[in-house]
């Protein structure tokens, strides 16, 4: 029930993307972002993105610059070009015939489908699961090279058995993203997921989030969970609230 796809992100090279087909009727069609560094394959992508699939809501799930299948150097990437992709994986659906009403984001991945709501038209919902509110929140995966970075303009970047470069316009880049604002002119309903034991992404991120936002708004605790979402079935259940959340938004 994956199809596996390729599309052209906003600085060029493809992207490699799987969409999850709906099983039964169609609800509608979204598109996922995934974390950091994590992939589309990762388990809180694959996993909700399935259930989501098994609820009649398609989802599109991609890797991010140089990550995974896709083209391109990770370094070369930003919060602001993650964004930009996030948006372009909604126009290749639209151009396929699948509107896209739905997106949905973990972690930085969260935090980039607010701010990529603000560029497209079709998309009325907006979940996010265990997002930072200030995206430059990520900078305590790597606070030990930050120095370096700003010195030489890169720095050798390990981070769950992944070799990447992380280079100074992403620090520059994620330092002046504004989530605040995104989020009080979303204009879009907002589902806020987040657990109170996630010790990678506090829960005070959800508080911001949720009070910066205007209804309709909505938060769900998940209790129990991991910041991966990888303890037992926890991510299947974020995709069920998610899916009977989502429906009367979804259009059909």
């Amino acid at each position: 029930m994956a199809e596996r796809v390729w599309f052209t992100s906003s600085t060029g090279p493809r992207l490699a993307g799987l969409i999850d087909h709906p099983q039964g009727p169609v609800r509608g069609w979204g598109v996922f972002a995934h974390g950091f560094t994590m992939g589309k394959d990762s388990p809180a992508a694959s996993r909700i993105c399935k259930q989501l699939a098994s609820e009649g809501i398609g989802m599109l799930r991609f890797d991010n610059l140089g990550l995974g299948g896709s083209e391109g150097d990770w370094g070369d990437g930003s919060f602001s070009i993650k964004v930009a992709d996030t948006a372009q994986a909604v126009r290749f659906m639209e151009g396929s015939g699948r509107p896209i009403h739905l997106l949905v984001g973990h972690s930085f991945g969260g935090s980039a489908v607010i701010a990529t709501a603000h560029l497209v038209d079709s998309v009325r919902a907006v979940a996010s699961i265990g997002a930072p509110y200030d995206p430059a929140h990520v900078e305590h995966t790597y606070d030990a090279l930050i120095e370096r970075i700003l010195q030489d303009g890169e720095a050798p970047f390990l981070i769950g058995g992944k070799a990447l470069t992380l280079r100074r316009h992403f620090i520059d880049d994620v330092r002046a993203a504004d989530l605040h604002d995104r989020i009080r002119t979303l204009r879009k309903a907002l589902l806020v997921l987040h657990s109170p034991t996630d010790n990678t992404v506090g829960i005070g991120n959800a508080s911001d989030i949720f009070r910066a936002a205007r209804h309709p708004r909505s938060f769900v605790s998940l209790e129990g969970a991991d910041h991966l979402l990888t303890q037992g079935t926890q991510a299947q259940r974020a995709a069920r609230i998610i899916s009977a959340w989502a429906d009367p938004y979804l259009g059909g």
